[in-house]
């Protein structure tokens, strides 16, 4: 069937399976706000939207008078930028999916927009197509493709007019966002598209249901691409593919419509920042644990990393993205292509979630016992059942719970000064 231009019809469609599967993918946030690599990706909105103080200051001290924000692009240089390395970092990050920013606020695009004259990474700046590269590189990888994109420019003067005619007028959308977005799909054919910036305007002005019904029914990718809910004002966890909510999202309870959490390594920024500190990265545990979270009550796991001007990852980032591939590695069979079980967390703690597989149902414990006995409630085990830990040899012994559920016996584990990494798998087979 075809789908029509509005909600109704395209809030029917069905999404795609892979992305339910993928569980993982990393979000790139690139652009010429990675220049000043000050406060973060909104620093051209901060100094000259809002004139903060701090960003006017900031400009003063380290840029020469008269600098404008256009003078950053040719800084935005790509220097070190290798789309093979970063295909191969998140592949080895466990990622299934990429999503590159395309097009961020400022409106400068990272790849040859026929519309964005002088303002794009192939006029200025690299003069290389970002988003074909790094394209091409994540394919080689197996890896899907999605691309960021904001319908919106703060300081497009298009789109201020038709902000000014209170959106009754669209020379915005006609002459930039929406050729761009078609240009995109017939490009890069990309496997998702993240939609953002949609907020000050409804989904009418964006043409949002007309563009979304092209892409279901006539595009190169009508049948696996994948769009979260982005797409004018009020639209945002109600219609489009996944629901992204809020940035960070945490839903607390099952939603009964596929979602995805995003989240970034930085906890203050998107984009790259160089004054960051040690302390404003999240931790390991705290990555595993929002993986994990966000897994067992049926989302997916977007994760960020801003890269520098040159196109560097920064060590740290990296360092964080191959702990959660090596987890990964380990724990994968109760995350990937898994479904929310019955319970998702053990009622008496947040430190236990569940996930499944058809009858396999997979414990994940962020703690280690102190007594080295776990106690799950919510399974209802049977003389047959079975109980392994990710990454161990052999079968581990258990006992029913004079309350309910089971007591797990785990291997012992030699006493360290350090804490170990966080979270761990059982799977259990042969219970309720």
């Amino acid at each position: 069937p075809r789908y029509r231009p509005d909600w109704a019809s395209l809030d029917a469609r069905p999404l795609p399976a892979w992305f339910d599967r993928a569980k993982v993918g990393v979000f790139v946030h690139w652009g010429v706000f990675s220049v000043p690599a000050w406060g973060s990706e909104w620093f051209w909105w901060h100094w000259q939207g809002q004139h903060d103080a701090a960003y006017e200051r900031f400009v003063r001290r380290r840029f020469p008078p008269g600098t404008t924000y256009a003078d950053f692009a040719p800084q935005f240089t790509a220097h070190d930028f290798q789309p093979r390395q970063w295909a191969q970092l998140f592949k080895q990050a466990g990622a299934r999916y990429v999503v590159l920013t395309t097009k961020h606020h400022e409106g400068f695009t990272n790849w040859g927009s026929p519309v964005s004259w002088n303002w794009n990474s192939v006029d200025t700046g690299p003069h290389r197509d970002l988003v074909g590269e790094l394209g091409e590189a994540l394919r080689e990888s197996n890896l899907r493709y999605g691309l960021y994109h904001s319908l919106m420019e703060w300081f497009n003067p298009l789109y201020l007019a038709d902000k000014q005619s209170g959106f009754k007028t669209q020379s915005f959308v006609l002459k930039k966002t929406m050729p761009e977005l078609y240009d995109l799909v017939l490009k890069y054919k990309p496997d998702l598209i993240w939609s953002d910036g949609d907020w000050e305007a409804p989904d009418s002005y964006w043409n949002s249901t007309s563009f979304l019904a092209w892409l279901y029914n006539d595009s190169p990718v009508k049948d696996t691409v994948v769009v979260n809910d982005r797409w004018g004002r009020g639209c945002s966890c109600h219609h489009g593919g996944f629901y992204n909510c809020a940035d960070k999202y945490r839903p607390g309870t099952l939603p009964d419509h596929k979602w995805e959490m995003c989240s970034s390594l930085d906890k203050f920024s998107w984009g790259y920042r160089s004054a960051m500190s040690l302390a404003e990265v999240m931790d390991e545990m705290s990555m595993i644990e929002e993986l994990v979270q966000t897994v067992s009550l049926g989302g997916n796991y977007l994760l960020n990393v801003g890269p520098t001007k040159e196109g560097v990852i920064a060590p740290i980032f990296q360092e964080r993205l191959l702990a959660l591939g090596r987890w990964l590695d380990t724990n994968g069979e109760a995350i990937y292509e898994s479904q929310p079980w019955r319970v998702q967390m053990e009622n008496t703690t947040d430190t236990v979630w569940y996930t499944s597989k058809g009858p396999v149902v997979f414990a994940i414990f962020l703690l280690w016992p102190r007594d080295g006995d776990l106690h799950l409630s919510s399974p209802i085990p049977s003389p047959g059942t079975q109980v392994t830990l990710l990454g161990y040899g052999g079968t581990l012994k258990w006992q029913k719970s004079p309350g309910k559920g089971m007591l797990i016996t785990l291997p012992y584990m030699l006493p360290s000064p350090l804490p170990p990494q966080s979270g761990w798998a059982v799977k259990l087979e042969g219970v309720k």
